[in-house]
Protein backbone atom coordinates (compact mmCIF):
# COMPACT_ATOMS: atom_id res chain seq x y z
CA UNK A 1 0.00 0.00 0.00
CA UNK A 2 2.72 2.14 1.01
CA UNK A 3 4.64 2.20 -2.73
CA UNK A 4 1.17 2.22 -4.31
CA UNK A 5 0.61 5.61 -2.07
CA UNK A 6 3.95 6.63 -3.64
CA UNK A 7 3.12 6.48 -7.03
CA UNK A 8 -0.34 8.67 -6.29
CA UNK A 9 2.06 11.39 -4.77
CA UNK A 10 4.35 11.07 -8.13
CA UNK A 11 1.63 11.33 -9.98
CA UNK A 12 0.24 14.74 -8.06
CA UNK A 13 3.50 15.88 -8.40
CA UNK A 14 3.92 15.08 -12.60
CA UNK A 15 0.29 16.71 -12.58
CA UNK A 16 1.33 20.14 -11.24
CA UNK A 17 5.00 19.83 -12.75
CA UNK A 18 2.51 19.77 -16.18
CA UNK A 19 0.31 22.16 -15.36
CA UNK A 20 2.34 24.78 -14.37
CA UNK A 21 4.60 24.88 -17.49
CA UNK A 22 7.46 22.81 -15.70
CA UNK A 23 7.76 20.04 -18.32
CA UNK A 24 7.53 21.77 -20.79
CA UNK A 25 10.28 24.27 -20.20
CA UNK A 26 12.34 21.26 -20.22
CA UNK A 27 15.30 21.09 -22.76
CA UNK A 28 14.48 18.66 -25.24
CA UNK A 29 17.86 18.03 -26.41
CA UNK A 30 19.33 14.60 -25.63
CA UNK A 31 15.73 12.90 -24.85
CA UNK A 32 14.73 9.72 -25.31
CA UNK A 33 12.38 9.48 -28.32
CA UNK A 34 9.41 7.99 -26.06
CA UNK A 35 10.45 11.01 -23.40
CA UNK A 36 9.88 13.69 -25.75
CA UNK A 37 7.05 12.04 -27.65
CA UNK A 38 5.43 12.65 -23.93
CA UNK A 39 6.87 16.01 -23.38
CA UNK A 40 5.28 16.85 -26.26
CA UNK A 41 1.57 15.12 -25.94
CA UNK A 42 1.48 16.80 -22.17
CA UNK A 43 2.85 20.57 -23.19
CA UNK A 44 -0.29 21.65 -24.22
CA UNK A 45 -1.89 20.90 -20.31
CA UNK A 46 -0.19 23.92 -19.22
CA UNK A 47 -2.15 26.70 -17.68
CA UNK A 48 -2.03 29.76 -19.93
CA UNK A 49 -0.55 31.49 -17.94
CA UNK A 50 2.41 29.58 -16.78
CA UNK A 51 3.41 29.85 -20.48
CA UNK A 52 4.39 33.13 -20.34
CA UNK A 53 6.28 33.18 -17.26
CA UNK A 54 10.22 32.14 -16.81
CA UNK A 55 11.19 28.52 -16.44
CA UNK A 56 12.52 29.61 -13.10
CA UNK A 57 9.13 30.78 -11.79
CA UNK A 58 7.09 28.10 -13.31
CA UNK A 59 9.45 26.13 -10.94
CA UNK A 60 8.54 28.38 -8.16
CA UNK A 61 4.79 28.18 -8.55
CA UNK A 62 5.25 24.35 -8.57
CA UNK A 63 6.68 23.83 -5.80
CA UNK A 64 4.52 26.48 -3.70
CA UNK A 65 1.96 24.41 -4.63
CA UNK A 66 3.42 20.97 -3.83
CA UNK A 67 3.80 22.30 0.13
CA UNK A 68 6.37 23.14 2.10
CA UNK A 69 8.40 19.74 2.29
CA UNK A 70 8.96 19.92 -1.79
CA UNK A 71 10.28 23.32 -1.00
CA UNK A 72 13.16 21.77 1.29
CA UNK A 73 13.47 18.81 -1.83
CA UNK A 74 13.93 21.82 -4.44
CA UNK A 75 16.44 23.48 -2.36
CA UNK A 76 18.70 19.75 -0.83
CA UNK A 77 18.79 19.98 -4.74
CA UNK A 78 19.64 23.03 -5.61
CA UNK A 79 23.17 21.99 -4.04
CA UNK A 80 23.67 18.70 -6.45
CA UNK A 81 23.49 20.36 -10.23
CA UNK A 82 25.73 16.88 -10.81
CA UNK A 83 22.33 15.19 -10.05
CA UNK A 84 19.35 17.97 -11.65
CA UNK A 85 21.89 20.02 -14.08
CA UNK A 86 23.33 22.91 -14.05
CA UNK A 87 20.38 25.40 -15.37
CA UNK A 88 17.76 23.85 -13.03
CA UNK A 89 20.03 23.77 -9.51
CA UNK A 90 20.01 27.56 -10.39
CA UNK A 91 16.36 27.95 -10.63
CA UNK A 92 15.90 25.56 -7.38
CA UNK A 93 18.52 27.95 -5.56
CA UNK A 94 16.26 31.16 -6.24
CA UNK A 95 13.27 29.03 -4.22
CA UNK A 96 12.47 31.26 -1.21
CA UNK A 97 11.84 29.52 2.09
CA UNK A 98 8.69 31.77 3.26
CA UNK A 99 5.95 29.74 3.57
CA UNK A 100 2.40 31.45 5.89
CA UNK A 101 2.71 31.72 9.23
CA UNK A 102 0.64 28.26 11.10
CA UNK A 103 -1.38 29.76 14.16
CA UNK A 104 0.58 31.25 17.72
CA UNK A 105 -1.69 28.81 19.66
CA UNK A 106 0.23 26.03 17.72
CA UNK A 107 3.87 27.14 18.65
CA UNK A 108 2.80 27.12 22.07
CA UNK A 109 1.33 23.59 22.29
CA UNK A 110 4.72 22.90 20.67
CA UNK A 111 6.36 24.23 23.45
CA UNK A 112 4.67 22.96 26.17
CA UNK A 113 4.72 19.46 24.75
CA UNK A 114 8.75 20.05 23.42
CA UNK A 115 9.95 21.32 26.94
CA UNK A 116 6.85 20.65 29.39
CA UNK A 117 6.75 24.23 31.05
CA UNK A 118 3.70 26.91 29.93
CA UNK A 119 4.95 29.65 27.99
CA UNK A 120 4.19 32.12 30.80
CA UNK A 121 7.05 29.98 32.65
CA UNK A 122 9.54 30.25 30.45
CA UNK A 123 8.91 33.92 28.47
CA UNK A 124 8.37 36.99 29.75
CA UNK A 125 6.75 37.98 26.78
CA UNK A 126 6.21 35.82 23.62
CA UNK A 127 4.83 37.72 20.21
CA UNK A 128 3.70 36.69 17.18
CA UNK A 129 5.91 35.11 14.21
CA UNK A 130 7.69 37.63 12.32
CA UNK A 131 9.18 34.60 9.51
CA UNK A 132 8.22 31.32 8.72
CA UNK A 133 9.83 28.83 6.52
CA UNK A 134 9.29 25.30 5.18
CA UNK A 135 10.42 23.71 8.25
CA UNK A 136 9.54 25.85 11.20
CA UNK A 137 8.88 29.49 11.86
CA UNK A 138 10.90 32.05 14.69
CA UNK A 139 8.99 34.16 16.75
CA UNK A 140 10.37 37.13 18.79
CA UNK A 141 10.34 36.85 22.75
CA UNK A 142 11.85 38.04 25.85
CA UNK A 143 13.32 35.85 29.06
CA UNK A 144 14.25 37.03 32.26
CA UNK A 145 17.89 37.44 33.05
CA UNK A 146 19.76 38.34 35.77
CA UNK A 147 20.84 41.38 34.25
CA UNK A 148 17.00 42.19 33.23
CA UNK A 149 14.72 41.19 30.34
CA UNK A 150 16.61 39.92 27.58
CA UNK A 151 15.00 39.77 23.82
CA UNK A 152 15.73 36.28 22.06
CA UNK A 153 14.91 34.75 18.81
CA UNK A 154 12.62 31.20 19.10
CA UNK A 155 12.07 28.83 16.51
CA UNK A 156 9.09 26.09 16.65
CA UNK A 157 8.83 23.79 14.29
CA UNK A 158 5.85 23.30 11.86
CA UNK A 159 3.18 21.12 13.04
CA UNK A 160 2.90 17.61 10.93
CA UNK A 161 6.22 18.40 8.88
CA UNK A 162 8.13 15.31 9.96
CA UNK A 163 4.85 13.37 8.70
CA UNK A 164 4.22 15.24 5.88
CA UNK A 165 7.78 14.78 4.28
CA UNK A 166 8.13 10.78 5.53
CA UNK A 167 5.72 10.91 3.21
CA UNK A 168 6.60 12.49 0.06
CA UNK A 169 10.22 10.74 0.26
CA UNK A 170 8.23 7.83 -0.21
CA UNK A 171 7.84 9.25 -4.06
CA UNK A 172 11.36 10.56 -3.88
CA UNK A 173 12.82 7.13 -3.42
CA UNK A 174 10.60 5.63 -5.87
CA UNK A 175 11.68 8.08 -8.51
CA UNK A 176 15.29 7.20 -7.54
CA UNK A 177 14.73 3.53 -7.92
CA UNK A 178 13.18 3.69 -11.06
CA UNK A 179 16.10 6.46 -12.58
CA UNK A 180 18.72 3.73 -11.41
CA UNK A 181 16.59 0.56 -12.95
CA UNK A 182 16.01 2.64 -16.74
CA UNK A 183 18.88 5.08 -16.42
CA UNK A 184 21.81 3.18 -16.60
CA UNK A 185 23.95 6.25 -17.11
CA UNK A 186 22.46 7.87 -14.12
CA UNK A 187 23.61 5.29 -11.82
CA UNK A 188 27.06 6.91 -11.04
CA UNK A 189 25.16 9.61 -9.32
CA UNK A 190 23.87 7.14 -7.23
CA UNK A 191 20.34 8.67 -6.67
CA UNK A 192 19.38 6.22 -4.12
CA UNK A 193 22.37 7.55 -1.95
CA UNK A 194 21.60 10.94 -2.72
CA UNK A 195 17.77 10.74 -1.54
CA UNK A 196 19.18 9.01 1.65
CA UNK A 197 21.43 11.88 2.16
CA UNK A 198 18.31 14.45 1.44
CA UNK A 199 16.78 12.27 4.55
CA UNK A 200 19.27 12.31 6.62
CA UNK A 201 19.82 16.10 6.15
CA UNK A 202 16.13 16.84 7.09
CA UNK A 203 16.24 14.25 9.43
CA UNK A 204 18.78 16.57 11.25
CA UNK A 205 17.23 19.98 10.49
CA UNK A 206 13.81 19.00 11.61
CA UNK A 207 15.40 18.12 14.85
CA UNK A 208 16.43 21.57 16.34
CA UNK A 209 18.85 19.89 19.25
CA UNK A 210 21.23 19.45 16.49
CA UNK A 211 20.63 22.81 14.77
CA UNK A 212 21.59 23.97 18.59
CA UNK A 213 24.22 21.86 18.79
CA UNK A 214 25.97 23.20 15.74
CA UNK A 215 25.43 26.61 16.84
CA UNK A 216 27.66 25.80 20.22
CA UNK A 217 30.32 23.97 18.02
CA UNK A 218 30.49 26.76 15.81
CA UNK A 219 30.50 28.84 18.69
CA UNK A 220 33.39 26.87 19.86
CA UNK A 221 35.33 27.16 16.52
CA UNK A 222 35.11 30.48 15.96
CA UNK A 223 35.20 32.27 19.61
CA UNK A 224 38.81 33.52 18.59
CA UNK A 225 38.21 34.23 15.13
CA UNK A 226 38.45 37.83 14.09
CA UNK A 227 34.97 39.55 12.35
CA UNK A 228 32.72 36.32 12.91
CA UNK A 229 30.24 34.59 14.87
CA UNK A 230 27.40 33.33 15.75
CA UNK A 231 24.11 33.31 18.25
CA UNK A 232 24.27 32.24 21.51
CA UNK A 233 21.79 29.24 22.64
CA UNK A 234 19.64 29.11 25.21
CA UNK A 235 19.51 25.42 26.17
CA UNK A 236 17.14 25.75 29.00
CA UNK A 237 14.42 26.66 26.69
CA UNK A 238 15.63 24.41 23.55
CA UNK A 239 13.92 21.13 23.04
CA UNK A 240 13.67 18.68 19.67
CA UNK A 241 10.98 20.71 18.42
CA UNK A 242 11.85 24.43 19.62
CA UNK A 243 14.92 26.36 20.24
CA UNK A 244 15.78 29.55 21.63
CA UNK A 245 18.77 31.84 20.49
CA UNK A 246 20.33 35.43 20.80
CA UNK A 247 18.22 38.06 19.03
CA UNK A 248 20.51 39.58 16.30
CA UNK A 249 20.21 43.11 15.95
CA UNK A 250 22.18 43.55 12.21
CA UNK A 251 21.89 44.48 8.75
CA UNK A 252 21.38 41.92 6.21
CA UNK A 253 24.17 41.44 4.02
CA UNK A 254 21.86 41.38 0.41
CA UNK A 255 21.54 45.29 1.84
CA UNK A 256 24.42 47.42 0.45
CA UNK A 257 23.07 50.26 0.89
CA UNK A 258 21.84 50.15 4.55
CA UNK A 259 25.64 48.67 5.15
CA UNK A 260 27.28 51.98 3.34
CA UNK A 261 24.84 53.90 5.64
CA UNK A 262 26.34 52.70 8.36
CA UNK A 263 29.97 53.00 7.73
CA UNK A 264 31.11 49.51 7.06
CA UNK A 265 33.71 48.59 5.11
CA UNK A 266 32.15 46.36 2.17
CA UNK A 267 35.75 45.50 1.30
CA UNK A 268 36.84 44.26 4.39
CA UNK A 269 33.24 42.40 4.89
CA UNK A 270 33.44 40.72 1.49
CA UNK A 271 37.43 39.31 2.74
CA UNK A 272 36.24 38.79 6.37
CA UNK A 273 32.87 36.75 4.96
CA UNK A 274 35.44 34.13 2.56
CA UNK A 275 38.21 33.86 4.85
CA UNK A 276 35.90 32.45 7.80
CA UNK A 277 34.01 30.09 5.44
CA UNK A 278 37.75 29.24 4.23
CA UNK A 279 38.81 28.80 7.76
CA UNK A 280 35.79 26.32 9.04
CA UNK A 281 36.34 24.38 5.84
CA UNK A 282 40.16 23.39 6.36
CA UNK A 283 41.08 24.10 9.87
CA UNK A 284 38.09 22.39 11.38
CA UNK A 285 35.99 20.43 9.13
CA UNK A 286 32.43 21.97 9.70
CA UNK A 287 31.09 24.63 7.97
CA UNK A 288 27.80 26.52 7.71
CA UNK A 289 26.21 25.20 4.55
CA UNK A 290 23.56 27.67 3.96
CA UNK A 291 25.29 30.91 3.70
CA UNK A 292 22.67 32.71 1.52
CA UNK A 293 22.67 36.60 2.21
CA UNK A 294 19.61 35.98 4.29
CA UNK A 295 21.22 33.53 6.88
CA UNK A 296 24.28 36.65 7.33
CA UNK A 297 23.80 39.77 9.15
CA UNK A 298 26.71 42.54 10.35
CA UNK A 299 26.03 43.88 13.67
CA UNK A 300 26.76 47.45 15.38
CA UNK A 301 30.74 46.45 15.82
CA UNK A 302 31.03 45.21 11.95
CA UNK A 303 30.87 41.65 13.21
CA UNK A 304 29.54 39.00 10.40
CA UNK A 305 26.51 36.93 12.36
CA UNK A 306 25.59 33.63 10.95
CA UNK A 307 21.80 32.51 11.83
CA UNK A 308 20.04 29.22 10.88
CA UNK A 309 23.04 26.38 10.72
CA UNK A 310 19.84 23.54 9.78
CA UNK A 311 22.50 22.40 7.32
CA UNK A 312 25.90 22.02 7.97
CA UNK A 313 28.87 20.30 6.03
CA UNK A 314 31.88 18.52 6.97
CA UNK A 315 34.97 16.91 5.93
CA UNK A 316 37.26 14.38 6.84
CA UNK A 317 41.04 15.35 7.16
CA UNK A 318 41.55 13.59 3.69
CA UNK A 319 39.16 15.59 2.15
CA UNK A 320 40.21 18.99 3.31
CA UNK A 321 43.62 18.06 1.65
CA UNK A 322 41.72 16.79 -1.18
CA UNK A 323 40.84 20.42 -1.07
CA UNK A 324 43.84 21.97 0.31
CA UNK A 325 46.31 20.27 -2.76
CA UNK A 326 43.60 21.19 -5.35
CA UNK A 327 43.89 24.32 -4.59
CA UNK A 328 47.54 25.30 -4.32
CA UNK A 329 47.85 23.23 -7.46
CA UNK A 330 46.05 25.42 -9.77
CA UNK A 331 47.89 28.40 -7.80
CA UNK A 332 51.27 26.74 -8.90
CA UNK A 333 50.33 25.00 -12.04
CA UNK A 334 51.54 21.43 -10.91
CA UNK A 335 48.09 19.90 -12.89
CA UNK A 336 50.18 16.58 -12.38
CA UNK A 337 50.25 16.74 -8.70
CA UNK A 338 45.93 17.88 -9.07
CA UNK A 339 45.47 14.49 -11.11
CA UNK A 340 47.75 12.43 -8.38
CA UNK A 341 45.44 13.57 -5.80
CA UNK A 342 42.30 12.60 -7.36
CA UNK A 343 44.01 9.09 -7.56
CA UNK A 344 45.55 8.90 -4.45
CA UNK A 345 42.37 9.89 -2.43
CA UNK A 346 40.25 7.20 -4.59
CA UNK A 347 37.89 9.94 -6.46
CA UNK A 348 38.78 8.91 -9.96
CA UNK A 349 39.40 4.80 -10.84
CA UNK A 350 42.95 3.75 -10.97
CA UNK A 351 42.29 1.55 -14.53
CA UNK A 352 42.55 5.72 -15.68
CA UNK A 353 45.63 7.31 -16.94
CA UNK A 354 47.39 10.00 -14.77
CA UNK A 355 48.79 11.31 -17.42
CA UNK A 356 45.63 11.89 -19.39
CA UNK A 357 43.47 13.00 -16.41
CA UNK A 358 46.63 16.21 -15.85
CA UNK A 359 45.60 16.40 -19.52
CA UNK A 360 41.88 17.44 -18.40
CA UNK A 361 43.04 19.28 -15.66
CA UNK A 362 45.03 21.49 -17.87
CA UNK A 363 42.23 22.65 -19.66
CA UNK A 364 40.48 23.72 -16.83
CA UNK A 365 43.57 25.76 -14.96
CA UNK A 366 45.48 27.37 -17.88
CA UNK A 367 42.51 29.64 -19.37
CA UNK A 368 42.25 30.64 -15.39
CA UNK A 369 45.53 31.82 -15.38
CA UNK A 370 45.29 34.35 -18.33
CA UNK A 371 42.03 36.04 -16.46
CA UNK A 372 42.54 39.42 -13.97
CA UNK A 373 42.04 37.95 -10.70
CA UNK A 374 39.30 39.30 -9.24
CA UNK A 375 37.50 37.67 -12.30
CA UNK A 376 38.41 33.75 -10.96
CA UNK A 377 35.79 32.13 -9.33
CA UNK A 378 36.64 29.46 -7.03
CA UNK A 379 33.49 28.07 -6.91
CA UNK A 380 33.36 28.01 -11.08
CA UNK A 381 36.84 26.33 -10.76
CA UNK A 382 35.41 23.59 -8.48
CA UNK A 383 32.42 23.38 -11.04
CA UNK A 384 34.37 22.81 -13.87
CA UNK A 385 36.23 20.38 -12.43
CA UNK A 386 33.35 17.99 -11.40
CA UNK A 387 32.17 18.35 -15.30
CA UNK A 388 35.44 17.04 -16.13
CA UNK A 389 35.58 13.96 -13.21
CA UNK A 390 32.55 12.68 -15.17
CA UNK A 391 34.51 11.96 -17.93
CA UNK A 392 36.78 9.64 -15.75
CA UNK A 393 34.00 8.27 -13.82
CA UNK A 394 34.34 9.52 -10.86
CA UNK A 395 31.55 8.82 -8.27
CA UNK A 396 29.46 11.48 -6.58
CA UNK A 397 30.75 12.78 -3.58
CA UNK A 398 28.04 14.32 -1.82
CA UNK A 399 30.28 16.31 0.86
CA UNK A 400 32.37 17.81 -2.13
CA UNK A 401 29.24 18.68 -3.89
CA UNK A 402 27.65 20.40 -1.05
CA UNK A 403 31.27 22.50 0.12
CA UNK A 404 31.50 23.40 -3.99
CA UNK A 405 27.67 24.83 -3.59
CA UNK A 406 28.38 26.60 -0.28
CA UNK A 407 31.71 28.11 -1.76
CA UNK A 408 29.59 29.14 -5.11
CA UNK A 409 26.97 30.88 -2.47
CA UNK A 410 29.87 32.96 -0.72
CA UNK A 411 31.73 33.50 -3.04
CA UNK A 412 28.44 35.68 -4.57
CA UNK A 413 28.14 37.24 -2.15
CA UNK A 414 31.48 38.89 -1.50
CA UNK A 415 31.30 40.25 -4.99
CA UNK A 416 27.96 41.39 -3.99
CA UNK A 417 29.59 43.34 -1.54
CA UNK A 418 32.77 44.28 -3.51
CA UNK A 419 32.18 43.47 -7.65
CA UNK A 420 36.06 43.57 -8.15
CA UNK A 421 36.22 41.21 -4.98
CA UNK A 422 40.03 38.80 -5.51
CA UNK A 423 38.93 35.53 -4.52
CA UNK A 424 42.53 34.42 -4.67
CA UNK A 425 43.98 37.19 -2.73
CA UNK A 426 41.30 36.85 -0.43
CA UNK A 427 41.88 33.40 -0.07
CA UNK A 428 45.56 33.53 0.17
CA UNK A 429 46.14 33.48 4.35
CA UNK A 430 43.84 31.38 5.29
CA UNK A 431 44.84 28.73 2.27
CA UNK A 432 48.32 29.35 2.45
CA UNK A 433 48.82 28.66 6.37
CA UNK A 434 46.94 25.60 6.24
CA UNK A 435 49.22 24.03 3.54
CA UNK A 436 51.79 25.28 5.45
CA UNK A 437 50.88 23.50 8.59
CA UNK A 438 48.90 19.99 6.87
CA UNK A 439 51.42 19.45 3.61
CA UNK A 440 54.68 20.77 5.05
CA UNK A 441 56.70 19.16 7.66
CA UNK A 442 54.46 19.87 10.41
CA UNK A 443 52.15 17.60 8.46
CA UNK A 444 54.34 14.40 9.38
CA UNK A 445 54.37 15.38 12.88
CA UNK A 446 50.97 15.65 12.82
CA UNK A 447 50.33 12.03 10.86
CA UNK A 448 53.17 10.52 13.20
CA UNK A 449 50.81 11.87 16.52
CA UNK A 450 47.80 10.06 14.89
CA UNK A 451 49.58 6.67 14.11
CA UNK A 452 50.77 6.59 17.20
CA UNK A 453 47.22 7.07 19.01
CA UNK A 454 45.99 4.60 16.21
CA UNK A 455 48.54 1.90 17.21
CA UNK A 456 47.68 2.48 21.04
CA UNK A 457 43.76 2.06 20.52
CA UNK A 458 45.00 -0.88 18.15
CA UNK A 459 47.34 -2.55 21.08
CA UNK A 460 43.86 -1.96 23.96
CA UNK A 461 41.74 -3.32 21.69
CA UNK A 462 44.19 -6.60 21.40
CA UNK A 463 42.38 -8.87 23.46
CA UNK A 464 38.92 -8.67 22.51
CA UNK A 465 40.42 -8.80 18.84
CA UNK A 466 42.35 -12.23 19.97
CA UNK A 467 38.77 -13.17 21.87
CA UNK A 468 36.42 -13.00 18.88
CA UNK A 469 39.59 -14.66 16.61
CA UNK A 470 39.54 -17.54 19.02
CA UNK A 471 35.60 -17.92 19.09
CA UNK A 472 35.32 -17.64 15.38
CA UNK A 473 37.76 -20.28 15.27
CA UNK A 474 35.76 -22.26 17.27
CA UNK A 475 32.84 -21.79 14.94
CA UNK A 476 34.71 -22.46 11.81
CA UNK A 477 35.78 -25.91 13.26
CA UNK A 478 32.42 -26.83 14.44
CA UNK A 479 30.84 -26.27 11.13
CA UNK A 480 33.55 -28.26 9.45
CA UNK A 481 32.55 -31.22 11.51
CA UNK A 482 28.68 -31.09 12.19
CA UNK A 483 27.84 -28.80 8.71
CA UNK A 484 25.93 -25.83 8.65
CA UNK A 485 23.39 -25.06 11.04
CA UNK A 486 20.99 -22.22 12.20
CA UNK A 487 19.18 -21.22 14.88
CA UNK A 488 14.96 -21.88 15.24
CA UNK A 489 14.56 -18.38 14.58
CA UNK A 490 16.33 -17.85 11.28
CA UNK A 491 14.97 -21.63 10.77
CA UNK A 492 11.63 -20.31 10.84
CA UNK A 493 11.93 -17.10 8.93
CA UNK A 494 13.22 -19.49 5.99
CA UNK A 495 10.31 -21.85 6.35
CA UNK A 496 7.72 -18.67 6.08
CA UNK A 497 9.72 -17.13 3.25
CA UNK A 498 9.43 -20.36 1.30
CA UNK A 499 5.82 -20.59 2.46
CA UNK A 500 5.09 -17.32 1.03
CA UNK A 501 7.02 -18.01 -2.40
CA UNK A 502 5.31 -21.74 -3.07
CA UNK A 503 1.52 -19.50 -2.23
CA UNK A 504 3.10 -17.05 -4.84
CA UNK A 505 4.21 -19.76 -7.34
CA UNK A 506 0.43 -21.58 -6.45
CA UNK A 507 -1.62 -18.09 -6.83
CA UNK A 508 0.21 -17.34 -10.57
CA UNK A 509 -0.41 -21.06 -11.54
CA UNK A 510 -3.82 -20.66 -10.86
CA UNK A 511 -4.12 -17.28 -12.44
CA UNK A 512 -2.07 -18.76 -15.64
CA UNK A 513 -4.58 -21.31 -16.08
CA UNK A 514 -7.84 -19.53 -15.86
CA UNK A 515 -6.24 -17.15 -18.58
CA UNK A 516 -5.51 -20.08 -20.97
CA UNK A 517 -9.13 -21.39 -19.78
CA UNK A 518 -10.15 -18.43 -20.69
CA UNK A 519 -8.11 -18.01 -24.10
CA UNK A 520 -9.57 -21.60 -24.93
CA UNK A 521 -12.67 -20.67 -24.74
CA UNK A 522 -12.52 -17.08 -26.60
CA UNK A 523 -11.37 -19.36 -29.21
CA UNK A 524 -13.67 -22.25 -28.83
Amino acid sequence: MSTIGAYVRLARVGWVLVREGVVAALPSEGLPPLVGFAKAAVAPLARSRAKSVERADRLANAVARLGPSYVKIGQFLATRPDVVGADFAEDLSGLQDRMAFFPTEASRSTIRESLGRTIEDLYVRFDEPIAAASIAQVHPAEVETPEGPCKVAVKVIRPGVRKRFAADLEAMYLVARLQERFIPNSRRLRPVEVTKTLEQTTKVEMDLRLEAAALSEIAENTKDDPGFRVPQVDWERTGRDVVTMEWIDGIKMSDVEALKAAGHDLNALADTLIQSFLRHTLRDGFFHADMHPGNLFVDASGMIVAVDMGIAGRLGKKERRFLAEILYGFITRDYLRVAEVHFEAGYVPSHHNVASFAQAIRAIGEPIHGQPAETISMGKLLTLLFEVTEIFDMETRPELVMLQKTMVVVEGVSRILNPRFNMWKAAEPVVSDWIRDNLGPKRIVTDLKDGAKAAIRLAEALPEIATKTEKLHGEIMRMSEEGLRFDAQTAERIGRAEARHTRSGRIALWVIAAALVVIAVQLA
